[in-house]
């Protein structure tokens, strides 16, 4: 299952190259630029973890730095969700401008529905995310899996 959150989510996976030109545009913008990073993607969870300090008064120009800051993420952390998020602290907006995840997990385990009837005939949904089941640092192929599987799928 393909987790689709944030700009441009329901399109394939950007390209460096594109990625840089919407850096490049968030720059242009004076947008802070903020590298995260998650192992839980459920959609309500939106504090993602920093990779490191958010880029304020970053110039067009150092486009470079960014890009380099996300290839050092992206090889720290093989196996999980990492986003770029884009934020405008200008006066009057605060908030993000441009949210997009540039790198999945191998493999994306889903979620699934559980419905429950209670009182006057309320039905409640909630979801739950398959990556939970295992603790963090288990998850996504990190070591062995809940089901005893280990992390290149062979069992022990």
């Amino acid at each position: 299952m393909r987790i689709t959150q944030g700009t441009f989510s329901f399109l394939p996976d950007l390209t460096d190259e594109q990625l840089e030109a919407q850096m490049r545009y968030a720059l242009q913008h004076g947008w802070a630029i903020m590298i995260e990073h998650t192992d839980d993607p459920h959609p309500r969870n939106a504090l993602w973890d920093m990779w490191d300090q958010p880029a304020f008064d970053t110039e067009v120009d150092d486009v470079g730095e960014v890009m380099e800051n996300l290839r050092l993420a992206r090889e720290a952390l093989p196996e999980r969700y990492i986003k770029v998020q884009c934020y405008d602290a200008s006066l009057g907006q605060q908030s993000a401008r441009l949210s997009i995840i540039v790198q999945r997990p191998s493999d994306e385990p889903g979620f699934r529905i559980e419905r429950r009837e209670t009182h006057d005939r309320t039905i409640d949904y909630q979801l739950h995310s398959y990556a939970t089941v295992d603790p963090p640092g288990r998850r996504y192929g990190q070591g062995e899996s809940h089901n005893g599987a280990a992390s290149d799928g062979s069992a022990r």
